[in-house]
């Protein structure tokens, strides 16, 4: 990746080549449902710690999955803006099916 990626269409593939362990894309999807049950719990409730968790919840899970299962380094670090909208892309073809949870376990 010498290259920089100028474009989500480019960054996309490089992204799910980030992610081909099992247990990492698990793991970006538990964090990832939190976050979204976070939110859900401070528009309900209003308490700002919903909020504060969030980014804990859905980093935490992630780089746990990168560090420990995938052994790399988080694409955040490089492409922050790219890498949450990869998350989401990703949450959503898991959800969807249109994405396996996982090529190799490990």
């Amino acid at each position: 990746m010498s290259d920089k990626i100028k474009t989500f269409a480019e960054f996309y593939p490089f992204y799910l080549s980030q992610h081909q362990n099992k247990v990492c894309r698990q793991l970006h999807f538990v964090g990832s449902s939190l976050v979204l049950g976070l939110l859900a719990a401070y528009v309900l409730h209003g308490q700002l710690y919903f909020l504060i968790a969030m980014p804990v919840a859905g980093y935490g899970f992630a780089w746990v999955g990168h560090f420990f299962f995938e052994k790399n380094r988080p694409a955040t670090f490089t492409y922050p803006f790219y890498s949450l909208m990869g998350d989401w892309v990703m949450y959503w073809d898991l959800l969807t099916g249109n994405l396996p949870f996982g090529t190799k376990a490990d």
